[in-house]
Protein backbone atom coordinates (compact mmCIF):
# COMPACT_ATOMS: atom_id res chain seq x y z
CA UNK A 1 0.00 0.00 0.00
CA UNK A 2 1.42 3.36 -0.99
CA UNK A 3 1.76 6.42 1.19
CA UNK A 4 0.10 9.80 0.87
CA UNK A 5 2.08 12.20 -1.29
CA UNK A 6 2.91 14.19 1.86
CA UNK A 7 6.62 13.70 2.55
CA UNK A 8 9.60 15.34 4.26
CA UNK A 9 12.67 15.23 2.06
CA UNK A 10 15.97 15.07 3.95
CA UNK A 11 18.93 16.34 1.94
CA UNK A 12 22.01 14.40 3.04
CA UNK A 13 24.32 16.65 0.98
CA UNK A 14 22.97 19.72 2.79
CA UNK A 15 23.58 18.05 6.16
CA UNK A 16 27.17 17.30 5.17
CA UNK A 17 27.63 20.88 3.97
CA UNK A 18 26.38 22.35 7.24
CA UNK A 19 28.54 20.04 9.32
CA UNK A 20 31.62 20.94 7.33
CA UNK A 21 30.85 24.68 7.50
CA UNK A 22 30.55 24.45 11.28
CA UNK A 23 33.74 22.41 11.52
CA UNK A 24 35.62 25.20 9.79
CA UNK A 25 34.72 27.55 12.64
CA UNK A 26 36.43 25.57 15.41
CA UNK A 27 40.00 24.44 16.03
CA UNK A 28 41.16 20.96 15.16
CA UNK A 29 41.28 20.16 18.88
CA UNK A 30 37.58 20.81 19.40
CA UNK A 31 35.30 17.81 19.02
CA UNK A 32 31.64 17.80 18.03
CA UNK A 33 28.63 16.51 19.93
CA UNK A 34 25.82 16.58 17.38
CA UNK A 35 22.52 17.19 19.16
CA UNK A 36 20.09 14.69 17.66
CA UNK A 37 17.38 14.69 20.31
CA UNK A 38 13.68 14.79 19.34
CA UNK A 39 14.34 12.62 16.28
CA UNK A 40 17.17 14.93 15.20
CA UNK A 41 14.84 17.92 15.41
CA UNK A 42 12.36 15.98 13.29
CA UNK A 43 14.87 15.06 10.59
CA UNK A 44 15.30 11.37 11.43
CA UNK A 45 17.81 10.63 14.18
CA UNK A 46 19.29 7.35 12.94
CA UNK A 47 19.93 8.51 9.37
CA UNK A 48 21.28 11.88 10.51
CA UNK A 49 23.56 10.26 13.07
CA UNK A 50 24.86 7.67 10.62
CA UNK A 51 25.73 10.43 8.17
CA UNK A 52 27.48 12.54 10.81
CA UNK A 53 29.33 9.60 12.34
CA UNK A 54 30.70 8.73 8.90
CA UNK A 55 31.92 12.33 8.61
CA UNK A 56 33.83 12.04 11.89
CA UNK A 57 31.41 13.42 14.46
CA UNK A 58 32.77 12.18 17.78
CA UNK A 59 29.75 12.43 20.13
CA UNK A 60 25.97 12.50 19.97
CA UNK A 61 23.61 14.23 22.37
CA UNK A 62 20.06 13.03 23.06
CA UNK A 63 17.51 14.02 25.68
CA UNK A 64 16.36 10.66 27.05
CA UNK A 65 17.53 7.08 27.11
CA UNK A 66 14.93 5.86 24.59
CA UNK A 67 16.57 8.08 22.00
CA UNK A 68 20.00 6.71 22.86
CA UNK A 69 18.80 3.11 22.66
CA UNK A 70 17.31 3.80 19.25
CA UNK A 71 20.64 5.13 17.98
CA UNK A 72 22.51 2.10 19.32
CA UNK A 73 20.03 -0.24 17.64
CA UNK A 74 20.53 1.82 14.49
CA UNK A 75 24.24 1.05 14.52
CA UNK A 76 25.72 4.19 16.10
CA UNK A 77 29.01 3.32 17.82
CA UNK A 78 30.32 6.64 19.13
CA UNK A 79 29.53 7.94 22.65
CA UNK A 80 25.93 9.03 23.26
CA UNK A 81 25.31 11.53 26.06
CA UNK A 82 21.93 11.76 27.83
CA UNK A 83 21.54 15.53 28.11
CA UNK A 84 18.22 15.22 29.94
CA UNK A 85 19.57 12.99 32.67
CA UNK A 86 18.56 9.49 33.67
CA UNK A 87 15.53 8.15 35.53
CA UNK A 88 15.62 5.18 37.94
CA UNK A 89 13.60 2.91 35.63
CA UNK A 90 16.09 3.57 32.81
CA UNK A 91 19.30 2.82 34.67
CA UNK A 92 19.69 -0.72 33.34
CA UNK A 93 19.45 0.29 29.69
CA UNK A 94 21.87 3.15 30.30
CA UNK A 95 24.45 0.46 31.06
CA UNK A 96 23.23 -2.17 28.60
CA UNK A 97 23.50 0.28 25.70
CA UNK A 98 26.57 2.16 26.93
CA UNK A 99 24.93 5.57 27.28
CA UNK A 100 26.64 8.40 29.16
CA UNK A 101 24.40 10.13 31.71
CA UNK A 102 24.50 13.81 32.62
CA UNK A 103 24.32 14.26 36.41
CA UNK A 104 23.55 17.34 38.52
CA UNK A 105 22.56 15.88 41.89
CA UNK A 106 23.96 13.38 44.38
CA UNK A 107 20.84 11.19 44.24
CA UNK A 108 21.40 10.43 40.57
CA UNK A 109 25.12 9.98 41.15
CA UNK A 110 24.29 7.39 43.83
CA UNK A 111 21.89 5.62 41.47
CA UNK A 112 24.45 5.40 38.65
CA UNK A 113 27.24 4.40 41.01
CA UNK A 114 25.15 1.57 42.50
CA UNK A 115 24.46 0.16 39.04
CA UNK A 116 28.13 0.47 38.12
CA UNK A 117 29.10 -1.47 41.24
CA UNK A 118 26.44 -4.07 40.49
CA UNK A 119 27.76 -4.60 36.96
CA UNK A 120 31.41 -4.36 37.92
CA UNK A 121 32.06 -1.42 35.63
CA UNK A 122 33.32 2.15 35.86
CA UNK A 123 30.81 4.61 34.42
CA UNK A 124 31.68 7.92 32.79
CA UNK A 125 29.35 10.82 33.59
CA UNK A 126 29.11 14.50 32.69
CA UNK A 127 28.32 17.03 35.42
CA UNK A 128 26.01 19.88 34.43
CA UNK A 129 26.44 23.33 35.98
CA UNK A 130 23.60 25.88 35.95
CA UNK A 131 25.29 29.18 35.13
CA UNK A 132 22.07 31.11 34.49
CA UNK A 133 19.76 28.99 32.33
CA UNK A 134 17.57 28.20 35.34
CA UNK A 135 16.56 24.84 33.97
CA UNK A 136 18.78 21.87 34.84
CA UNK A 137 22.13 21.84 36.54
CA UNK A 138 24.10 22.19 39.72
CA UNK A 139 24.00 25.71 41.19
CA UNK A 140 27.39 27.27 41.81
CA UNK A 141 26.89 27.53 45.57
CA UNK A 142 26.59 23.74 45.77
CA UNK A 143 29.70 22.93 43.75
CA UNK A 144 32.11 22.30 46.63
CA UNK A 145 29.73 20.10 48.61
CA UNK A 146 28.72 18.11 45.54
CA UNK A 147 32.23 17.31 44.39
CA UNK A 148 33.44 16.51 47.90
CA UNK A 149 30.59 14.02 48.30
CA UNK A 150 31.12 12.72 44.79
CA UNK A 151 34.51 11.31 45.79
CA UNK A 152 32.68 8.57 47.69
CA UNK A 153 31.28 7.21 44.43
CA UNK A 154 34.26 5.17 43.37
CA UNK A 155 32.69 3.58 40.32
CA UNK A 156 32.03 6.92 38.61
CA UNK A 157 34.40 8.94 36.47
CA UNK A 158 33.86 12.61 35.67
CA UNK A 159 34.41 12.60 31.92
CA UNK A 160 32.90 16.01 31.31
CA UNK A 161 31.74 19.24 32.88
CA UNK A 162 29.18 21.26 30.98
CA UNK A 163 26.80 24.20 31.05
CA UNK A 164 24.25 25.80 28.72
CA UNK A 165 23.87 29.32 27.34
CA UNK A 166 20.49 30.97 27.83
CA UNK A 167 20.65 33.58 25.04
CA UNK A 168 23.68 33.08 22.82
CA UNK A 169 21.45 33.92 19.83
CA UNK A 170 21.12 37.45 21.21
CA UNK A 171 23.42 40.11 19.74
CA UNK A 172 23.90 41.53 23.24
CA UNK A 173 26.50 39.23 24.77
CA UNK A 174 26.53 40.67 28.29
CA UNK A 175 24.59 37.84 29.96
CA UNK A 176 26.37 35.16 27.94
CA UNK A 177 29.73 36.57 29.06
CA UNK A 178 28.56 36.46 32.67
CA UNK A 179 27.57 32.83 32.22
CA UNK A 180 30.93 32.00 30.66
CA UNK A 181 32.84 33.81 33.44
CA UNK A 182 30.89 31.89 36.08
CA UNK A 183 31.55 28.61 34.26
CA UNK A 184 35.28 29.32 34.17
CA UNK A 185 35.22 30.17 37.88
CA UNK A 186 33.43 26.93 38.66
CA UNK A 187 35.90 24.95 36.56
CA UNK A 188 38.71 26.41 38.64
CA UNK A 189 36.98 25.32 41.84
CA UNK A 190 36.42 21.81 40.48
CA UNK A 191 40.03 21.48 39.45
CA UNK A 192 41.09 22.78 42.85
CA UNK A 193 39.16 19.89 44.41
CA UNK A 194 41.34 17.43 42.53
CA UNK A 195 39.27 16.77 39.39
CA UNK A 196 40.59 17.07 35.86
CA UNK A 197 37.66 16.37 33.49
CA UNK A 198 38.91 15.64 29.96
CA UNK A 199 35.84 17.18 28.29
CA UNK A 200 34.61 20.75 28.82
CA UNK A 201 31.58 21.92 26.88
CA UNK A 202 29.14 24.81 26.91
CA UNK A 203 28.75 26.15 23.37
CA UNK A 204 25.75 25.56 21.11
CA UNK A 205 25.24 26.32 17.41
CA UNK A 206 25.25 30.08 17.92
CA UNK A 207 28.43 29.90 20.01
CA UNK A 208 30.28 28.14 17.20
CA UNK A 209 30.17 31.24 15.02
CA UNK A 210 29.79 33.96 17.65
CA UNK A 211 31.74 32.92 20.74
CA UNK A 212 35.05 31.18 19.98
CA UNK A 213 36.14 31.64 23.60
CA UNK A 214 33.40 29.18 24.64
CA UNK A 215 34.43 26.34 22.31
CA UNK A 216 36.68 24.55 24.81
CA UNK A 217 37.34 21.03 23.49
CA UNK A 218 33.75 19.96 22.78
CA UNK A 219 30.93 21.88 21.09
CA UNK A 220 27.24 20.97 20.78
CA UNK A 221 25.74 22.02 17.42
CA UNK A 222 22.02 21.51 16.97
CA UNK A 223 19.80 23.79 14.90
CA UNK A 224 22.54 24.91 12.50
CA UNK A 225 23.29 21.32 11.52
CA UNK A 226 19.83 21.24 10.02
CA UNK A 227 20.31 24.42 8.04
CA UNK A 228 18.37 26.85 10.17
CA UNK A 229 19.55 29.98 11.97
CA UNK A 230 19.08 30.78 15.68
CA UNK A 231 18.46 34.43 14.70
CA UNK A 232 18.37 36.35 11.39
CA UNK A 233 21.76 38.00 12.03
CA UNK A 234 23.52 34.64 11.68
CA UNK A 235 22.65 34.48 7.97
CA UNK A 236 25.46 36.97 7.34
CA UNK A 237 27.91 34.95 9.41
CA UNK A 238 27.65 31.44 7.95
CA UNK A 239 26.23 29.83 4.81
CA UNK A 240 23.88 26.98 5.66
CA UNK A 241 21.62 24.84 3.50
CA UNK A 242 18.16 23.67 4.61
CA UNK A 243 18.18 19.93 5.21
CA UNK A 244 14.42 19.41 5.32
CA UNK A 245 11.83 20.32 2.73
CA UNK A 246 8.16 19.33 2.92
CA UNK A 247 5.92 18.74 -0.02
CA UNK A 248 2.55 17.27 -0.89
CA UNK A 249 0.10 17.32 -3.82
CA UNK A 250 -3.28 18.84 -4.51
CA UNK A 251 -5.94 16.30 -3.53
CA UNK A 252 -9.01 18.17 -4.75
CA UNK A 253 -9.92 21.39 -6.59
CA UNK A 254 -13.22 23.20 -6.18
CA UNK A 255 -14.42 26.14 -8.26
CA UNK A 256 -16.71 28.03 -5.90
CA UNK A 257 -18.82 31.18 -5.99
CA UNK A 258 -18.29 34.35 -3.98
CA UNK A 259 -19.63 34.00 -0.46
CA UNK A 260 -18.53 30.36 -0.11
CA UNK A 261 -17.33 29.35 3.40
CA UNK A 262 -14.17 27.27 3.81
CA UNK A 263 -13.38 24.91 6.71
CA UNK A 264 -14.55 24.80 10.31
CA UNK A 265 -16.36 27.75 11.91
CA UNK A 266 -16.54 29.54 8.54
CA UNK A 267 -13.68 31.84 9.52
CA UNK A 268 -12.95 32.38 5.82
CA UNK A 269 -15.56 33.21 3.17
CA UNK A 270 -14.60 33.82 -0.46
CA UNK A 271 -15.02 37.38 -1.71
CA UNK A 272 -14.95 36.39 -5.37
CA UNK A 273 -15.31 33.33 -7.53
CA UNK A 274 -12.41 31.20 -6.35
CA UNK A 275 -10.48 28.00 -6.92
CA UNK A 276 -9.87 26.25 -3.61
CA UNK A 277 -7.33 23.45 -3.44
CA UNK A 278 -7.41 20.86 -0.66
CA UNK A 279 -4.05 19.44 0.47
CA UNK A 280 -3.60 16.10 2.27
CA UNK A 281 -1.65 17.58 5.19
CA UNK A 282 -2.87 19.25 8.38
CA UNK A 283 -1.93 19.99 11.95
CA UNK A 284 -1.82 16.24 12.60
CA UNK A 285 1.20 16.27 10.30
CA UNK A 286 2.75 19.44 11.66
CA UNK A 287 1.14 22.32 9.75
CA UNK A 288 0.66 24.96 12.48
CA UNK A 289 -3.02 25.75 12.96
CA UNK A 290 -1.98 29.34 13.59
CA UNK A 291 -1.22 29.68 9.86
CA UNK A 292 -4.96 29.59 9.13
CA UNK A 293 -6.61 32.26 7.00
CA UNK A 294 -3.95 34.11 5.04
CA UNK A 295 -1.21 33.95 7.68
CA UNK A 296 0.61 31.18 5.86
CA UNK A 297 1.38 30.32 2.25
CA UNK A 298 2.43 27.34 0.17
CA UNK A 299 4.05 27.16 -3.25
CA UNK A 300 2.12 25.82 -6.24
CA UNK A 301 3.67 25.97 -9.71
CA UNK A 302 6.32 28.27 -8.25
CA UNK A 303 3.78 30.81 -6.98
CA UNK A 304 2.46 31.58 -3.53
CA UNK A 305 -1.01 30.44 -2.55
CA UNK A 306 -2.50 31.61 0.78
CA UNK A 307 -3.84 29.15 3.32
CA UNK A 308 -7.56 29.85 3.77
CA UNK A 309 -9.91 28.70 6.49
CA UNK A 310 -8.85 26.83 9.60
CA UNK A 311 -6.15 24.21 9.12
CA UNK A 312 -7.71 20.81 9.86
CA UNK A 313 -6.09 17.76 11.42
CA UNK A 314 -5.51 16.01 8.09
CA UNK A 315 -6.27 18.64 5.46
CA UNK A 316 -5.41 22.24 4.58
CA UNK A 317 -7.12 24.47 2.05
CA UNK A 318 -5.37 27.07 -0.10
CA UNK A 319 -6.61 29.65 -2.59
CA UNK A 320 -5.12 28.95 -6.04
CA UNK A 321 -7.41 31.26 -7.99
CA UNK A 322 -4.54 33.33 -9.37
CA UNK A 323 -2.35 30.41 -10.40
CA UNK A 324 -2.77 29.46 -14.05
CA UNK A 325 -3.09 25.85 -15.13
CA UNK A 326 -3.41 24.42 -11.63
CA UNK A 327 -4.68 20.85 -11.50
CA UNK A 328 -5.23 17.93 -9.16
CA UNK A 329 -1.92 16.19 -8.46
CA UNK A 330 0.20 19.34 -8.76
CA UNK A 331 3.14 19.33 -6.37
CA UNK A 332 2.83 21.70 -3.42
CA UNK A 333 5.72 22.88 -1.28
CA UNK A 334 5.01 23.62 2.39
CA UNK A 335 8.64 24.30 3.33
CA UNK A 336 11.31 24.58 0.68
CA UNK A 337 11.91 26.01 -2.78
CA UNK A 338 9.89 25.78 -5.97
CA UNK A 339 10.63 27.81 -9.06
CA UNK A 340 12.24 31.08 -8.02
CA UNK A 341 10.53 31.32 -4.65
CA UNK A 342 11.23 29.67 -1.30
CA UNK A 343 9.34 29.30 1.96
CA UNK A 344 11.86 28.88 4.76
CA UNK A 345 11.27 27.30 8.14
CA UNK A 346 12.14 30.68 9.65
CA UNK A 347 9.27 32.29 7.70
CA UNK A 348 6.82 29.60 8.78
CA UNK A 349 7.93 29.93 12.39
CA UNK A 350 7.60 33.72 12.38
CA UNK A 351 4.08 33.60 10.94
CA UNK A 352 3.11 30.87 13.40
CA UNK A 353 4.48 32.88 16.32
CA UNK A 354 7.07 30.29 17.31
CA UNK A 355 10.64 29.18 16.58
CA UNK A 356 12.09 26.90 13.87
CA UNK A 357 12.85 24.24 16.49
CA UNK A 358 9.13 23.76 17.17
CA UNK A 359 8.19 23.65 13.49
CA UNK A 360 10.78 20.92 12.85
CA UNK A 361 9.88 18.88 15.93
CA UNK A 362 6.16 19.03 15.20
CA UNK A 363 6.45 17.31 11.83
CA UNK A 364 4.75 14.12 12.93
CA UNK A 365 5.83 10.54 12.46
CA UNK A 366 3.13 9.87 9.89
CA UNK A 367 5.03 12.11 7.46
CA UNK A 368 7.66 9.81 5.89
CA UNK A 369 11.25 11.08 5.89
CA UNK A 370 12.83 10.37 2.53
CA UNK A 371 16.62 10.78 2.39
CA UNK A 372 17.82 12.21 -0.90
Amino acid sequence: MGNRPTVALIDRAALKHNYQELRKRVSSGTMFMAVVKANAYGHGDVEVSRTLEALGCEYFGVAVSEEGVKLRKGGIKNPIVLLGGVYPDQIKEVFDYELTPVVWDLETALLVNAQAEKTGTRKKVHIKIDTGMGRLGLLSRRIVNFFQEFKAYGSLEVEGVMSHFAEMDNADKDFSRKQLDLFLKVLGIIQGLGYDPPLIHMGNSAAIVDSPESHFNLIRPGLMLYGSYPAPRFKKMINLKPVMSIRTQILQLNHVAAGFPVSYSRTFVTRRESMIATLPMGYGDGVPRSLSSNEGHVLVRGKRAPIVGLVCMDLTMVDVTDIEGVSVGDRVVIIGAQGEDEITVEEVAEKAGTVPYEIFCNISQRVPRLVV
